[in-house]
């Protein structure tokens, strides 16, 4: 509406408004733009629940970590080395002294021509110098210097360098290695105390528990990751003791002997080794626990080494197969494939074919558990076995030995060449074609029906079944006969020996059939 007076809009005029992308624009009705104005909305913050942070844990271990270097011995080239030299067929050496060439390589070669067949040849390949080999992580247990670290990082090493938290670089000597837990020991002598920290009690660790991983991955110096346990017991196969608990903080080349901590700053476990099909972290990896390195590292502390006891016999787990042929009534134990000669087991009668159940009154619970708690125990120590033969239970009197100064026996065992077919008879119920031995001693396997259980088991041609159900065979018909009685006892499974190329095994085979 105009004023007719003055001609222009009336202050009257109604305002609008517009909204564009957070800017208020206030404008007249009559397109005459007034005032800008500008507005913004509150930022997104949502109101989550408090995380936890390992700041608190990392700041008080960190110290307490190192990076462990190690320099192995090598033998220098000589500047020389790569050259040699023919004439005519004659090396240098087979020169004539006074010959033109010999007296000009003399004096103007390299020290490798100078000096006659007396001469040092410790100088001719040069000086032994010491370059780095390998690079890991370890950790403080005590404030007088002694560190933990892995034996695998330290081993062949000449001289093992820590370089700490603060960058300072220190020398360190190697007190003991076990090389069965893949642990060592070093000592830093310096006039300082140092961080340290405790081990944990492992046996308080649950699956799914916070854990931190501090070490020295690629080299890189203090690197801290975190994650959660994933599992407990894991066996990898690298010995006779594996117990590791698994993580999925991320562990990798250079992580190995450095700590994995619980939220309280205690040490649950020693980083040993990752499962990685690339090389690089793919969220497994295993730690030594606080349990066993406690053990150990004691007493490499003490006496730089670790003595255990010595039974000296080969063992294999019980399966619920194995179990129901020898007529066990669960699935525990430590099945002996043989006892070695003039080992402590087999003085005191232990025999192949027995289960070995109980230590002390302690239950076996499988080969490894077996084979831990024997390590356990002191050399020359007297224990009292528990067996399993012949379908009834007995005990034995065992003095073990000492782990540590006995060689491991060889598993090689001789195999022969497939006798003739005209002497090979088949086991139809069981899949198997079998002929005697050259030696005298158990059946050749000729054939193996490849859809039959057998090979399903792993039985091969060309192995040995040395006995069944403890009882030694040396035709078809002692196989038969054998089986035969375990069906009467009302069995479904036999217990077959097998000795390969890879040593002496047993496996369960079903014998309803037939």
């Amino acid at each position: 509406m105009l004023n007719s007076k003055f001609g222009r809009p009336s202050l009257k005029t109604v305002l609008k408004t517009s909204t564009v992308a957070g800017l208020t624009a206030v404008m007249l009705s009559t397109g005459i733009p007034g005032q800008v104005i500008e507005s913004f909305a509150d930022p997104v913050k949502v109101q989550a629940p408090q995380a936890p942070s390992f700041a608190d844990v990392v700041s008080a271990v960190s110290p307490a970590v190192v990076s462990v270097r190690v320099q192995s011995e090598t033998q220098a080239a000589s500047d020389n080395s790569n050259f040699s030299f023919n004439f005519g067929g004659q090396g240098f050496e087979d020169l004539p002294d006074d010959h033109p060439l010999k007296r000009f390589f003399r004096d103007f070669g390299g020290p490798q021509f100078r000096g006659g067949p007396d001469s040092d040849r410790s100088e001719r390949n040069g000086p032994r110098r010491l370059r780095p080999t390998s690079q890991g992580s370890g950790f403080f247990i005590s404030e007088d210097g002694y560190l933990v670290t892995n034996n695998h990082v330290i081993a062949d090493g000449a001289a093992y360098t820590v370089v700490l938290d603060d960058g300072t670089e220190l020398d360190a000597k190697l007190i003991g290695s076990d090389s069965r837990t893949d642990l060592a020991v070093l000592k830093v002598d310096a006039s300082r105390e140092f961080t340290y920290v405790n081990f944990a009690d492992d046996t308080k660790v649950r699956v799914g528990d916070w854990v931190v991983a501090v070490g020295n991955p690629f080299g890189l110096g203090g690197s801290v990751t975190a994650g959660i346990i994933s599992a407990r017991g894991r066996d990898i196969g690298s010995g006779p003791y594996d117990d590791y608990i698994q993580i999925d903080a991320a562990v990798n080349r250079g992580n190995s002997g450095g700590p994995a901590f619980n939220l309280e700053g205690e040490v649950i476990g020693i980083n040993t080794a990752i499962f990685s099909p690339s090389g690089g972290n793919v969220g497994i990896a295993f730690a030594i626990p606080a349990s066993v390195a406690r053990d150990v590292v004691t007493e490499l502390m003490k006496d730089g080494k670790v003595e255990r006891g010595w039974l000296g016999v080969q063992i294999q787990p019980v399966n619920k197969d194995i179990a129901e042929s020898l007529g066990l009534s669960e699935a525990q134990g430590a099945l002996v494939v043989a006892p070695q000669e003039g080992s402590p087991g087999q003085k005191a009668g232990i025999k192949e074919g027995d289960v070995i159940t109980a230590l002390n009154g302690d239950p076996i619970k499988d080969a490894r558990d077996l084979a831990r708690k024997v390590a356990a125990m002191n050399p020359n120590a007297k224990v009292d076995i528990a067996i399993w033969r012949d379908g009834k239970s007995q005990n034995l009197e065992v003095t073990l030995g000492n782990l540590a100064s006995e060689q491991s026996a060889s598993a090689d065992t001789e195999t022969s060449e497939a006798p003739a077919p005209s002497t090979e008879q088949a086991l139809a119920s069981l899949g198997i074609t079998v002929a005697p031995a050259e030696d005298g001693a158990g059946l050749s396997v000729v054939e193996v029906d490849p859809d039959s259980e057998a090979a399903g088991r792993g039985l091969r041609a060309g192995e040995k079944i040395v006995s069944v159900n403890n009882q030694s065979v040396k035709t078809a018909g002692d196989i038969e006969k054998v089986i035969e009685q375990a069906r009467n006892d009302g069995r479904s499974r036999a217990l077959f020996q097998v000795e390969s190329d890879r040593g002496s095994r047993f496996i369960a085979l079903p014998i309803n059939e037939g």
